[in-house]
């Protein structure tokens, strides 16, 4: 297959051109939710992000096997060793099994994710599903000397792995300086140095989620579970493997050293990050309580919302900036991105309705490959949208007359919206369905309109003027002009 796709590569600093190890075939794998409380925006940018990239893959011809975890156990607050399971501190609050949280926060998320016109993985294993494998590799590392036992824990000794690897190498973190900067928590004596982390800890007696290990009752760190469940469903080494840049560094920095230090070799070539959404500036997350939930974007009841917003204009807000920059909620940011993803809807509306020309006034030939270009370049989506809007500005100009487009162009077009508005960006009409629902939906209304002209000819001025009030009413303005009758939504 021919190699046109270059991705930021976080562990190498530079773009790098994607040639996978099994070509066709593509493992990736996406750091998913911890699902103790609803989806917020930070959530549906790692979402959004992967799946553009997975669409992009396909669209190449890749075969995908893309796996998305669900953290189930073993996320303790503050992504620290100490404190509380998130899951197991909000059954407690709420008085339920703490499966019963992970189903009702999980069906949550799944429905959002469908709004949010996320294609669903290809695997979406769980933690608690998987603790075998996560003792399995515990003790693999014990093996090989670079773990051990604590008071019915296990952590890894950093300082040993450091020693003969480097720790470190995905956040450019030194050792000395973590060592220097750590302070020792509460409970935490157990370790032989405050930089190493959790493998396995030892369940006290009132916490409700443990399995039987060979070292003590408890549950695996937070850590195990990715290299755990990649390993299992894409093998010893696989592609990519992506998350937020909040994750780089303990996660992922520790997702590499359990792998070298068990099988002597990182599993992963292309580690992917996409970067926060803030708010004021600050980090969007639960933990700092400054989050908004997708339910509450949805149905505007947020205090920092002016209005709901649908799931595409949010999807078309986190696509209108590169994945690996910083994007600041604001009502005014989204409400652009509302506007700017209407007028886009409209002009592939209007584009099934222009009169085609002998002969184009506009050479739109190469919007098709500078999209290419843009998709190739590291996922570039802002350039891709921009493109976009350039097409919008010729349909306008044949619509008002200024320009013409013959028959073959109007349909490129046509397609090139398909592709890259549908397709790879992903794209929906509010319904959800796609843009051949979007399709429906304007020749239903085309529909109305000409029946509207009928009567009109007959001069039925009452059925004229309700077929016009009722589409108003419905949110839907018509414009009579000369050359006949105009709409939008």
């Amino acid at each position: 297959m021919e190699h046109s796709l270059s991705i930021y590569n976080t562990l190498t600093r530079k773009k790098e051109l994607f040639v996978p190890l099994h070509e066709p075939h593509v493992g990736m794998y996406v750091c998913g939710p911890t699902v103790y409380g609803d989806a917020h925006l930070g959530h549906a940018r790692p979402a959004i992000t992967f799946d553009l990239l997975f669409r992009y893959l396909k669209h190449l011809g890749y075969k995908v096997r893309y796996v998305r975890n669900i953290t189930d156990v073993g996320h303790l607050e503050h992504d620290a060793d100490a404190g509380e399971d998130k899951i197991a501190k909000k059954a407690r609050l709420e008085q339920l099994e703490p499966m019963e949280v992970v189903q009702y926060y999980l069906t949550r998320y799944h429905k959002a994710m469908d709004a949010l016109n996320v294609l669903p993985p290809s695997i979406e294993p769980h933690a608690s599903g998987h603790i075998i494998e996560q003792i399995a590799l515990v003790n693999e590392i014990i093996s090989n000397g670079y773990a051990y036992e604590s008071e019915g824990s296990v952590y890894f000794d950093v300082e040993k792995y450091n020693r003969a690897h480097t720790y470190g190498i995905l956040s450019g973190r030194h050792i000395d300086d973590m060592m220097n900067n750590s302070r020792e928590l509460e409970g935490q004596d157990e370790k032989r140095n405050p930089v190493d982390f959790a493998l396995w800890k030892n369940a006290q007696p009132e916490h409700i989620m443990h399995w039987p290990s060979p070292w003590s009752e408890g549950f695996p760190g937070w850590h195990c579970e990715c290299t755990a469940m990649g390993r299992k469903y894409l093998g010893r080494q696989f592609d990519i493997h992506g998350g937020g840049m909040d994750l780089i560094f303990p996660h992922h920095e520790c997702e590499i050293a359990q792998a070298v230090a068990s099988q002597g070799e990182d599993m992963v070539r292309y580690w992917v990050h996409n970067n926060m959404i803030t708010i004021n500036g600050q980090k969007m997350g639960k933990s700092l309580g400054n989050f908004i939930t997708l339910d509450e974007f949805f149905d505007g009841s947020h205090a920092m919302l002016t209005q709901p917003y649908p799931a595409m204009s949010i999807r078309f807000f986190i696509l209108q900036a590169h994945y690996r920059s910083t994007v600041d909620f604001s009502n005014e940011a989204l409400q652009a991105s509302e506007k700017g993803l209407s007028r886009l809807m409209e002009a592939y509306g209007h584009l099934g309705r222009l009169p085609a020309s002998e002969v184009s006034s506009v050479d739109i030939k190469d919007i098709r490959s500078r999209c290419y270009e843009a998709m190739n370049d590291d996922l570039n989506s802002p350039v891709v949208i921009s493109c976009l809007f350039e097409a919008v500005r010729t349909i306008n100009s044949v619509r008002d007359g200024k320009a013409s487009l013959s028959a073959g162009d109007l349909k490129e077009l046509q397609e090139v919206f398909r592709l890259f508005l549908f397709d790879i960006l992903g794209m929906s009409d509010a319904g959800g369905g796609g843009d051949g629902r979007l399709e429906a939906f304007g020749k239903a209304v085309d529909l109305l309109l000409s029946i509207r002209r009928q009567v009109k000819a007959n001069k039925d001025w009452a059925t004229s003027d309700r077929i016009r009030n009722e589409l108003t009413a419905l949110g839907f303005e018509i414009k009579d002009t000369r050359d006949g009758t105009e709409w939008k939504y």
